[in-house]
């Protein structure tokens, strides 16, 4: 029987580096993680917000995933992930030749050297597949985390403006974090752990949303004080497809189908049901019943929080976390942010500060705390790392997590601050409020449900009067936190 070419030896297109089953798992990750956002967070978008808002909730995400994959590709890849330009940025240069993008993959300044910077202690990351599948790996990181970012200028922000912010954002913050803690910056070599993004992602969109949100201004006084979902089920759609993509967001992590990947998969699975629970059970204790929105909240802070450490920590201390991710978080939304005038002040749509933010910190340091020595020695670059927990030089680990934690934040504020400036000067960061009252219509030209008729519009004197009335509203859509809504 003749052998199908896929499975001959020596093939060009089977070099003897290639792992197959990891290249395969890794273009599985990617696709897991593509998917959170292209349709996850597009249809979760799309229906936690006010009804007149859903086309343009949706088509931002939209608009920003193909944005960044392209501008990925002509630039960002290799100012994240290339030779090194300066500790905290890479040489940008396009990835779009085939000579860069069939070879084994490889993160060029991700050497690291003994402290007489001769003797190398950890060779450079070298994962037994192509070139091609780690750069589209990376960009589902970079384009979801644009994503998280949006949630906090939802209802307001001119879409003019944030089709200019996304590849000035991507380019000038997001391959900062990027580079200084995945592709060989200062902060990889000095031993700080991100396993998955809860610095690079998480806490970056956190910040740079909430500073966003103060900057595009509020939405408008109708819309702050009553922001319902318009469709809770397909929320829960979103959400599932969120919670489901995670294993390939944090399984994909260590670029290899291994234990480290098994581990992660699991713990970070672990982590979003205990914080899922505990979120549900402190809405029951202090409201008198569960809420939906609740749950998917809890769910998303516990998934947020084991991310910097999913393959690094034991599965307990997955629970530990999940029970920190879903009463934390909860604390800062519901009693913090009513007692905090700056909190208050600034408009945060989705709530992203809490529940990407704090719970992106709140994964960094617990890592800080719960990383296992057995478990880092199967992925860092620097040896003999561990939590405090496990004593020796965990509390010097601790420390580094809140250092880079501080790094993230400052150029996320700063840099955020600049470029919607810069953007203020030519684009008005926020529609006008009479564009504001109609919502998707005077943005887009579309709707997104044709409720009377075919496309016809509400009109009460044809229609009668709509009163649905207000009886058990929700805690999370009546606008009396401040934060109407938050994921």
């Amino acid at each position: 029987m003749a052998i199908a070419p896929a499975y001959e030896a020596n093939l060009p297109a089977s070099p003897e580096w290639l792992n197959k089953g990891d290249n395969a798992w890794q273009m599985t990750a990617a696709t897991l993680v593509g998917l959170q956002s292209m349709p996850g967070l597009v249809i979760l978008y799309a229906s936690i917000v006010k009804k007149k808002w859903a086309v343009n909730s949706a088509f931002m995400a939209l608009y920003a995933f193909a944005a960044v994959l392209i501008c990925w590709v002509l630039v960002a890849y290799r100012m994240a992930f290339g030779e090194k330009l300066l500790p905290f940025w890479g040489k940008g240069a396009p990835a779009l030749g085939q000579k860069f993008l069939v070879r084994r993959a490889r993160v060029p300044a991700s050497t690291h050297y003994y402290k007489n910077g001769v003797d190398i202690e950890t060779p450079m990351e070298e994962p037994f597949f192509p070139m091609a599948s780690l750069v589209y790996f990376q960009f589902t990181f970079a384009a979801i985390t644009m994503i998280l970012l949006a949630g906090s200028v939802l209802g307001r922000m001119n879409i003019k403006a944030w089709m200019a912010f996304v590849p000035l954002w991507l380019v000038f913050s997001y391959t900062v974090g990027a580079f200084s803690l995945w592709g060989g910056g200062f902060l990889y070599h000095w031993g700080v752990i991100d396993y998955s993004g809860g610095y690079v992602i998480h806490l970056s969109s956190g910040i740079a949303g909430f500073t966003a949100a103060y900057w595009v201004g509020p939405r408008i006084k109708s819309d702050r004080e009553r922001f319902p979902p318009n469709n809770v089920l397909l929320m829960l759609a979103g959400a599932g497809l969120l919670w489901m993509g995670w294993s390939g967001f944090n399984g994909g992590a260590p670029y290899a189908a291994n234990v480290a990947s098994s581990i992660a998969v699991l713990n970070t699975n672990i982590c979003a049901a205990t914080s899922l629970l505990v979120w549900t059970t402190l809405d029951v204790i202090f409201f008198g019943k569960p809420s939906v929105i609740g749950a998917v909240q809890g769910m998303m802070t516990g998934l947020v929080c084991i991310t910097p450490g999913a393959g690094l920590v034991q599965s307990w201390a997955a629970i530990v976390m999940g029970i920190l991710s879903g009463s934390i978080p909860w604390v800062s939304m519901m009693i913090l942010h009513k007692k905090s005038s700056l909190l208050q002040k600034v408009d945060d749509t989705l709530g992203v500060f809490h529940t990407h933010a704090v719970a992106g910190l709140l994964g960094g340091l617990l890592t800080g705390l719960f990383a296992e020595p057995a478990l880092c020695r199967l992925l860092l670059p620097v040896t003999n790392s561990r939590g405090a927990f496990y004593g020796g030089s965990g509390g010097v680990q601790f420390l580094k997590q809140l250092v880079a934690a501080m790094f993230v934040i400052g150029w996320n504020i700063v840099s955020t601050t600049i470029i919607l400036l810069v953007i203020q000067v030519f684009i008005p960061l926020r529609m006008p409020d009479e564009q504001l009252e109609i919502g998707d219509d005077a943005a887009h030209g579309e709707e997104a449900y044709a409720l009377w008729g075919d496309g016809e519009k509400y009109d009460p004197t044809r229609h009668g009067s709509l009163n649905p009335g207000t009886t058990g509203v929700s805690p999370y859509v009546n606008g009396a936190r401040g934060v109407t809504i938050n994921l």
